[in-house]
């Protein structure tokens, strides 16, 4: 896979450039409580994450690099999220085991496909839809305690459990698509297979 550095400077990667970015010190202020300055981090990540997509598609500015490096900034920013949102609220530790279970799996089968020489699919719907619940639902437990001082136990499980029947939602949808591009992979070998011998025989 060959990378361009000049096609690869465009305003879709810039945005998720800025997602790695806003990682540490999102971190750092919900860790420390700073909550304002945390839903801020928090925001600007999902901004970009909407973002980003739509304006590669957009601006025809779709690339290689960005199909890498997208993923793994929401992966990135899960993991951040949810090992501080532990640290805050440890009775949802069941829900975190989820969501890292899923991150997983998700990981495990993009190598497998990449191991067969499969293109791991664009992002789908479905998964951008449980990656929005996800930041909303975070940063409406955040902005709560932040401006209001109100913490509801009830209330973060139900956000938390929602986010995590999306993610689960997501991650069938994209095993029954891992599933089909196997299987398109292997027929398409079993045909040519099937050719080579007849070709043999001209």
């Amino acid at each position: 896979m060959k990378l361009s550095i000049k096609k690869n400077i465009n305003v879709p990667n810039t945005l998720t450039a800025v997602r790695f970015i806003v990682i540490a010190p999102m971190m750092k202020f919900l860790l420390d409580q700073k909550f304002v300055y945390a839903g801020i981090m928090i925001l600007i990540s999902a901004l970009s994450d909407m973002l980003d997509g739509f304006l590669a598609r957009k601006l025809d500015q779709v690339t290689d690099l960005g199909k890498i490096l997208d993923p793994i900034a929401d992966k990135l920013t899960l993991i951040a999220v949810v090992v501080c949102v532990n640290v805050l609220y440890p009775s949802v530790m069941p829900f975190i085991l989820v969501l890292f279970t899923k991150e997983l799996l998700m990981l495990a089968g993009g190598a497998f496909l990449l191991k067969m020489k499969i293109k791991p699919p664009a992002a789908k719907w479905y998964g951008k839809l449980s990656t929005v619940l996800f930041y909303t639902s975070i940063t409406t437990l955040i902005m709560l305690k932040a401006i209001w001082g109100y913490t509801n136990q009830t209330l973060s499980l139900i956000l938390l459990a929602v986010t995590t029947a999306s993610m689960l939602f997501s991650l069938v949808r994209y095993f029954i698509l891992f599933v089909k591009l196997v299987r398109e992979k292997n027929n398409a070998e079993k045909q040519m297979q099937a050719v080579q011998p007849d070709e043999s025989s001209d």
